[in-house]
């Protein structure tokens, strides 16, 4: 009953919400070169090999079990993320991403292929796509030898604050916009050449000194301690801070000019990521917290990732639905816990209330907790579109009909 009631989702797929879905438009700008010159005909080839019968969402779920798989090979041969790892699985885990993103590109293109384009397209699609946030990250992370360590943690938080940004965007202006240079694209191919280099090379490359490795080519004020993993997240951080993010803020501010609506506001949406993100760090950072020593970083993205899904899977269906947006998601609860329990009783002069065990069982809880959420409410709101649109998820009529390719 208590599960039903906060996770079955009835507030924000209401029969008010699903009669918006026949005023849904998918609209979506790529600017990348690389895009145009490059991948959109490797895609138009790539959606030629899938069979007519195979549905659009059947793909992008295969394809998220490619990245899925990977990690979890890394879980078990590199507990540690650092490895060395067998060097076949680096070259699998990049080969993995990428089809990741050649099924996740061709999937739209096999639903105008065969008559079966929806809103539940969108919707899955870019849920699956919150999910890899922390997936794909933690998959990176073990590929480069980050370790259980802040960087593990920035390159898959950093990640999430992008998408979530970019998912803010598109619930505003209606338009998925991806920039001459985009995540998705030179991104996730600078991120599959990475794990490629550490098959070739060993994931050892990136704890090499940055100014040894780089010789004549480093920069004047490239600090004497770095390591190539350094840079990396650097250059990473300075792409989302500099760059995406300006872009976000003032695409929201043009489309809340155009529809008269209060600016700061709108602002007060990044709040629930500032929360979700806030108190990530606070769990991790407190002294009280074993999750680095006892090296269970892993665990606690998953658990965090999860939870992301659902904050950002909720914008995706306030955005289809055309619904107010989404301030809240239960599923938050494990994150706000957990950083009130290694913090407050310090803070208070306590004794710490969860000792390295008991935090443990607390993390595995509120993993349980998360998993068994997310899919219950992922599962009703599949059900209340595919029940409305009188449509299958991962099926599409047999035998379909091949449709002029777009």
């Amino acid at each position: 009953m208590f599960l039903s009631r906060f996770t079955s989702g009835s507030s924000v797929v209401s029969e008010e919400a699903l009669a918006n879905l026949k005023f849904y438009r998918y609209q979506a700008v790529d600017l990348s070169y690389t895009t145009h010159y490059i991948l959109r005909h490797y895609w138009n080839w790539c959606v030629t090999l899938f069979p007519l019968w195979m549905a659009p969402n059947l793909i992008t779920l295969v394809g998220l079990g490619f990245v899925v798989v990977n990690l979890a090979l890394f879980l078990y041969y590199t507990p540690d993320l650092v490895g060395p790892a067998p060097t076949w699985l680096y070259f699998s885990s990049a080969l993995g991403l990428w089809l990741y993103s050649t099924f996740d590109n061709v999937d739209g293109k096999q639903a105008r292929r065969t008559g079966t384009s929806s809103p539940l397209g969108e919707l899955f699609d870019h849920g699956c796509d919150a999910l890899n946030c922390s997936i794909g990250g933690l998959l990176q992370a073990a590929a480069m030898g980050m370790g259980h360590s802040w960087l593990t943690v920035g390159i898959v938080f950093n990640t999430s604050l992008t998408f979530y940004l970019s998912t803010w965007e598109e619930y505003h202006t209606g338009v998925l916009f991806l920039g001459i240079i985009n995540g998705p694209t030179e991104g996730l191919i600078l991120a599959c050449t990475a794990m490629f280099c550490s098959g070739l090379y060993g994931p050892g490359i990136y704890q090499l000194n940055a100014r040894a490795a780089l010789g004549a080519w480093a920069p004047d004020f490239l600090p004497a301690d770095y390591k190539v993993v350094d840079c990396c997240m650097f250059l990473l951080l300075a792409g989302a801070i500099f760059t995406h993010a300006p872009y976000c803020l003032l695409a929201v501010f043009r489309a809340c000019r155009r529809k008269q609506i209060s600016y700061f506001r709108t602002l007060g949406e990044l709040l629930p990521m500032v929360l979700f993100l806030g108190s990530a760090y606070l769990w991790l950072a407190s002294p009280d917290s074993s999750i680095f020593a006892d090296q269970h970083v892993a665990l606690f993205i998953l658990t965090a990732g999860i939870a992301f899904g659902r904050i950002a899977t909720k914008i995706i269906l306030a955005h289809v639905t055309q619904s107010a947006f989404p301030w809240f998601t239960v599923q938050i609860f494990p994150v706000l816990i957990g950083a009130a329990l290694t913090n407050v009783p310090r803070w208070l002069g306590l004794a710490p209330i969860l000792t390295p065990t008991y935090e443990l069982y607390f993390l595995w809880g509120s993993f349980v907790f998360a998993s068994v959420a997310y899919i219950h409410w992922s599962l009703f709101v599949i059900d209340r579109f595919c029940t409305y649109l009188n449509i299958k998820c991962l099926t599409i009529p047999y035998p379909p009909v091949e449709k002029k390719a777009q």
